[in-house]
């Protein structure tokens, strides 16, 4: 098959996004930064740092996350911090370099009481010049326009994996139900998160309907995480996958995953996300040559750990990376930046 060069297309097919996958590494490496040196700056990358402004007890049963109440991953469930909290979070994460500040809160879905303390979030943490993003579950159309009026930039909801694994995945909700709450967020004029997690013991061509679903939405996501599972005791795939290893994604397929979602979605920030504090420098080097242009900074990802702050200075040095200016960043007003 003859695989078009790269543009700004929403009608892939699943064959083509196949025949990606299959190129010779170095070939699909190559196409991959051509596409990234077209859109974007090639040595900056964004940093960001990601919050959890509520932890645990959450009524969802996604197989991978230790904060469902359904898993007995040892997560004691908390309440919504309190906005002075975040803000001190938020400016601290300024401090050590990131331009994104992005708010967890394990919800099914936010209640009316609790929207409030989220707009304040949202609003004060713009005030302090940082893009916003937050995930906070399933919302309404009247949630995504009372966040899209505080300000916030990003709403993350992602789709997990392909159509024919999701059932494997979750049950208490529908891909369809994740897919609602993006066309939510799209109207209210808020910018889409949307990525998934790789290495949850699904095959390529699931990989495969994954990008597909996303490289053929109408509007691509303006970010698109890409995250290798980080498995854990006491939930099902973290279990399933300490008895079966091989079932884990290898490190060059998922730059192939990283480079494939790259010329897929040529202007979206493609952020490479959980599991890097186990990849190696040589691995996350293939995944910024192949178009990822945002990492989260740190010691924590909501539960899991992270590859922390010193560590990615070192790493910056070591290939010659710029942290992407404030600036840079679409989000952040020029008067913030300055």
């Amino acid at each position: 098959m003859t695989i078009p060069r790269s543009e700004t297309r929403h009608d892939w097919t699943r064959e083509e996004i196949a025949a990606l996958f299959d190129l010779p590494f170095t070939e699909l490496v190559f196409r991959a930064a051509e596409t990234h040196r077209a859109h974007h700056r090639p040595n900056e990358v964004q940093r960001s740092t990601l919050l959890s402004i509520k932890t645990g007890g959450c009524p969802e049963d996604c197989g991978y996350c230790s904060q469902s109440a359904h898993n007995d991953a040892g997560v004691k469930a908390t309440k919504l911090m309190e906005v002075q909290q975040v803000l001190q979070a938020a400016a601290q994460a300024k401090d050590m370099g990131s331009t994104r500040f992005c708010m967890g809160a394990a919800f099914r879905n936010p209640k009316a009481r609790e929207m409030p303390m989220l707009t304040d979030m949202v609003r004060q943490v713009k005030a302090m010049g940082m893009e916003t993003c937050m995930t906070a579950g399933m919302l309404t159309g009247e949630q995504a326009a009372q966040l899209a009026d505080a300000g916030l930039d990003y709403y993350n909801h992602n789709i997990d994996t392909g159509p024919e694994y999701y059932e494997r995945v979750a049950s208490t909700r529908s891909l369809g139900d994740r897919l609602l709450t993006l066309e939510h967020v799209r109207a209210a004029g808020i910018n889409v998160c949307c990525g998934g997690i790789v290495g949850m013991g699904e095959t390529r061509d699931d990989r495969v309907g994954f990008i597909h679903v996303l490289a053929t939405m109408e509007d691509h996501p303006e970010s698109v995480p890409v995250n290798a599972l980080v498995p854990v005791k006491g939930t099902p795939l973290g279990d399933m996958l300490a008895d079966t290893p091989l079932a884990q994604i290898d490190e060059i397929e998922f730059v192939r995953t990283v480079a494939v979602a790259r010329i897929t979605m040529p202007e979206s920030m493609v952020r490479l996300s959980a599991g890097r504090e186990s990849m190696s420098a040589s691995t996350q080097a293939l995944c910024f040559l192949s178009g990822a242009n945002s990492i989260f900074s740190g010691e924590k990802l909501l539960t899991a750990p992270n590859a922390g702050d010193d560590s990615d200075d070192a790493l910056f040095d070591r290939l010659g990376l710029e942290p992407m200016p404030a600036e840079h960043c679409a989000k952040i007003p020029a008067e913030a930046a300055e």
